[in-house]
């Protein structure tokens, strides 16, 4: 049984518990290229890796004069959700993960309501989260702004000094580190090979760097037990 007080462990979802983000990416690049904008997928995952689809519109018009339309939008959540169907695979070692830790867990991603919960359907993971899902929709200002992982303390009942984020963007590594919460950078996704993003994580000092998801359960330990101690950082 999970604790009903102490420390909540907040999960992102894309990228941490679904291996998302290459899928995603692909996606969004080619609904781009669809309306004349060539974008690598080095630039898409800078520009665009843990935002919400509000912050991607709001980039596209503003710096690139594209007006992501309804039909756009349709298009491009009809196919990544096809996509998802076919091949969204869960974060290797994730649900053992989530069944050994005895820990309260919610999951906070800038994804809408649905995509969440179709990625965690698909990949066997929503039961052991569900109903504790919380996403940007619900507050006013996504990731890098602390809103949603604040929201998510507080519908759980924690303390943002009680809460560890895991995450594996740069923006939502921003948002744990504003919302005064403990960061746990996960960096074992697909997604990990492209050019510059270990640096980016790196640079933004997440208390803990970690690439499989077997040593979660150690390190939410060893976090808890040394909290009044020392930071612990593993690479």
């Amino acid at each position: 049984m999970l604790e009903a007080t102490g420390p909540l462990v907040i999960f992102d979802c894309d990228g941490v518990l679904v291996d998302s983000e290459p899928v995603s990416v692909r996606v969004l690049v080619d609904a781009l290229h669809r309306k004349g904008l060539e974008m690598d997928e080095g630039e898409a995952y800078r520009r665009f890796l843990g935002r919400s689809l509000g912050t991607v519109t709001k980039t596209m018009r503003e710096e690139f004069g594209i007006e992501a339309d309804d039909g756009f939008l349709e298009d491009m959540r009809h196919d990544l959700y096809a996509r998802f169907r076919r091949e969204l695979q869960p974060m290797p070692g994730i649900a053992d993960a989530l069944d050994g830790l005895d820990l309260r867990r919610c999951v906070a991603s800038s994804s809408q309501p649905e995509r969440i919960r179709l990625s965690l359907s698909v990949t066997g993971l929503i039961d052991r989260l569900e109903p504790n899902i919380f996403s940007a929709t619900m507050v006013e200002k996504g990731k890098p702004a602390p809103d949603l992982f604040l929201h998510a303390a507080k519908e759980m009942g924690a303390e943002p000094a009680d809460c560890i984020v895991i995450e594996d963007s740069p923006a939502g590594i921003e948002a744990g580190h504003r919302a005064g919460m403990a960061v746990f950078a996960f960096v074992g996704g697909s997604h990990a090979a492209v050019p510059g993003y270990r640096e980016r994580i790196d640079a933004l000092s997440p208390q803990v760097v970690f690439d499989a998801m077997p040593d979660l359960l150690h390190l939410v330990r060893k976090h808890i037990e040394g909290r009044n101690g020392p930071e612990s950082r593993q690479a």
